[in-house]
């Protein structure tokens, strides 16, 4: 009989040593799994948090054990390089922060034991990933486990395998499932399978063994309307035992009307979604995942990118559940390291090794905007080629997917390896305007109408504290990042042809080389925040676009109370047909739309302004203040159009309405604005500061005015007013 014992508790955390054996001897601080060193210093900014090698020490008693009882150590989670030793001896070595492996330690055993894991999450050249815009939490996050089975028992040696594998293929017309199980034995001679009430005992022949079920009017995994799931159990002699559930569903995709479920048309449309919290980082509880999922049931999101590593096993379990559709991916991102492909090939082994189960899957994500900070050379190529056959050699039952950076041209090769692919666009927010999503993907589609596209992220940073009665981009108000969702929901329900589409990201996160919209270390381009506390406005906007069950209204503005126009908008989302807006108790006007509203309401001193829509109604208190409170506002700003007469500029010098690139031709000017942007770069972070010399991305600035860059960078008129002095006295 098998036996799972969680090493929860009495864990001993050395944060520095010499070495393992060191580390054993130091007293350290009493902690319990899961755990992670930088859950305050990898949020607070600065790019300064702790990376290196930190120590997990614990004493274990033996287990009583029978005759050929074999024991393991589970690791479900240890970031990002483990090396384990027991009683000094080391036993095992593991690079990749996200996925379990285990290690047999039964000929190590002594009636005490002495755990120590060395973890380390510093640079380095091979293991991913090492350039991106979230924090690299090191630790034992993840629950470790002892796990004792018979002499003959499911084996647990391989990339961390269930040791058991479902492979459902659904006949739709004939309403039926050939079900084929597969399990991996060590010293057993027959396995008895059992799924739906059926059973078959068949050999297990080199220590593998097969079966086919035929369910007859199976009943469907069917997405958010029903997430049904079966259970599959394998049993020995000796009493092992292990089981999964599963799920029978159908899916293709379709070049021009994008997802299928069960035979309909099913669009993808969702978040990404990344696995840490405030003050606790990535050591994440079960409580935590299911508030995760709770607020991504309220939302009505159908489909969730998991970026960008192995999520928790319970989440993926929680996402079989509730129905969602899942894009899982490895941590091959940003900047390609060759010396990093071993790295990425078992990440990817163990990805679809431990996920191969889970209904809710539907595509292996080989890499996220690779090519952000790298060429693309015959060795990025080969290693995406490698990676896209392994996925096909492991599972010949999803297709793969890579995340493209923005700047990454429609025509590179990268494009034609895996079988779909998705863009992560900026437009309107990092540079350009909104319409250019629209038109990157009618000319994608125009160009390619038979390749199958999706939207991979895309979004605006938004700190709820920042309010403005004309938002624009670069200026971190909650009203910004509203109004720039609005326009991206209309794009993507004007393109059915867009496979999935992901919003970047349903929560901020911990970016600790981050310094920017008054906040510290903080990612803020989340729907909700990081402390899951306070969802933004534009929350509701895909609320009232996603959820169908649940009737609601939403006014905006609620942290905007201090208001110095005559006239104020006053915005309503809900998903009914009609709203009433009230001022004061007293109807001011009603209106039948789809899913906003909007209102111009006359401001003259305090006002209760209340929405109904049917059964539902919200409140908000707004006031006519004399000037624009300051608390609301990031950067102090005014348009730039006017200020400057084209009598007042020297047509023979630069100013900030030339090109980028005509100023950068020029030597003098060039460096000057070279030196700015890379500050603006630094602020953002490190992959912001690692992409900046990107040669599609600076075509693609150099087309823009420097005014336009300043604006979306968030520069004050003072700055702008400055720098166009200084260019005013550089002559072409």
């Amino acid at each position: 009989m098998r036996k799972i014992i969680p090493l929860k508790n009495n864990w001993t955390f050395v944060k520095s040593a010499a070495d393992a054996s060191a580390a054993f001897s130091c007293t350290g601080e009493c902690i319990d799994l899961p755990h992670t060193w930088n859950a305050k210093d990898g949020q607070d900014g600065g790019n300064d948090y702790h990376r290196g090698t930190c120590y997990y020490i614990k004493t274990l008693q033996k287990p009583e054990l029978k005759d050929g009882e074999q024991v393991y150590l589970e690791f479900t989670g240890a970031a990002m390089i483990a090396d384990v030793y027991i009683n000094e001896v080391h036993t095992a070595h593991h690079e990749g922060g996200y996925s379990a492996f285990r290690v047999n330690i039964t000929d190590i055993l002594k009636e005490e034991n002495h755990i120590v894991v060395s973890l380390n999450n510093d640079d380095n050249n091979f293991c991913y990933p090492q350039k991106a815009d979230f924090t690299f939490y090191g630790g034992l996050y993840r629950m470790v486990n002892l796990i004792i089975v018979p002499q003959s028992h499911f084996s647990l040696d391989y990339c961390g395998t269930p040791g058991i594998k479902i492979t459902p293929v659904v006949d739709l017309d004939r309403h039926k499932a050939a079900v084929t199980i597969e399990a991996w034995t060590v010293s057993a001679n027959n396995v008895t399978f059992t799924i739906n009430g059926d059973s078959q005992t068949v050999p297990s022949i080199e220590g593998h063994a097969q079966a086919e079920f035929i369910i007859e009017n199976v009943h469907l995994w069917d997405g958010l309307e029903d997430p049904y799931l079966y259970t599959a159990e394998a049993s020995l002699e000796s009493g092992d035992k292990v089981n999964t559930r599963f799920g029978c569903r159908e899916f293709h995709i379709d070049p021009q009307k994008g997802f299928f479920l069960n035979g309909r048309s099913y669009p993808l449309r969702g978040v990404s979604r990344h696995q840490d919290y405030k003050d606790a980082g990535n050591a994440l509880t079960p409580e935590h995942h299911r508030k995760d999922m709770e607020i991504i049931r309220e939302l009505g999101a159908n489909t969730l990118r998991l970026a960008h590593y192995q999520h928790a096993q319970e989440f993926y379990d929680l996402c079989d559940e509730n129905g969602l559709i899942l894009w899982a991916e490895i941590p091959y991102i940003t900047m390609h390291m060759p010396k990093g492909r071993i790295n990425t090939l078992s990440q990817m082994e163990e990805l679809i090794v431990q996920n191969y189960n889970h209904p809710s899957i539907v595509t292996w994500g080989l890499s996220n905007e690779i090519t952000a900070a790298s060429s693309v050379n015959e060795d990025l190529l080969e290693n995406h080629r490698l990676l896209n056959d392994l996925c096909h050699k492991l599972d010949s039952t999803r297709p793969t997917v890579m995340a493209n950076v923005f700047m990454l041209e429609t025509e590179n090769p990268i494009l034609e390896i895996p079988d779909i692919n998705s863009y992560n666009l900026y437009f309107g927010w990092y540079l350009g305007e909104l319409e250019q999503n629209d038109e990157f993907f009618d000319e994608y589609h125009a160009e390619y109408p038979d390749r199958v596209i999706g939207f991979s992220e895309y979004g605006a940073d938004a700190n709820p504290q920042f309010q403005s009665p004309a938002p624009e981009k670069g200026d971190y108000t909650e009203s910004y990042q509203a109004l720039y969702h609005e326009h991206m929901l209309h794009m993507i329900e004007d393109r059915p042809y867009l496979w999935a589409t992901h919003v970047w990201n349903l929560f901020d996160f911990a970016a600790d080389g981050r310094d920017e919209g008054g906040k510290h270390g903080e990612n803020q381009k989340g729907l909700v925040t990081i402390d899951r506390k306070l969802k933004k406005d534009a929350f509701y906007l895909y609320k009232a676009a996603w959820n169908k069950k649940e009737k609601f209204v939403h006014l905006c503005g609620s942290r905007y109370a201090d208001r110095a126009e005559d006239i104020t908008e006053i915005k309503v989302y809900s998903n009914q047909p009609e709203v009433t807006l009230l001022v004061d108790g007293k109807e001011f006007a009603t209106q039948s739309n789809r899913i906003i509203f909007k209102f111009q309401v006359p401001v003259t001193g305090e006002h209760v302004v209340t929405a109904k829509a049917d059964s539902c109604e919200e409140s908000i208190t707004i006031r006519k203040v004399a000037e624009e409170n300051p608390a609301y506002t990031f950067i102090r700003r005014t348009p730039v159009t006017n200020w400057f007469d084209a009598d007042d500029l020297k047509p023979d010098y630069f100013s900030i309405n030339d090109c980028l690139s005509d100023i950068r031709a020029n030597k003098k000017a060039g460096a000057i604005i070279d030196e700015m942007m890379a500050k603006g770069a630094s602020d953002r972070g490190d992959v912001a500061d690692a992409v900046k010399d990107n040669p599609a991305l600076q075509r693609m600035m150099g087309r823009m005015t420097l005014v336009s860059l300043l604006k979306q960078g968030g520069a004050d008129e003072e700055n702008i007013r400055q720098i166009n002095r200084i260019l005013q006295n550089i002559k072409k």
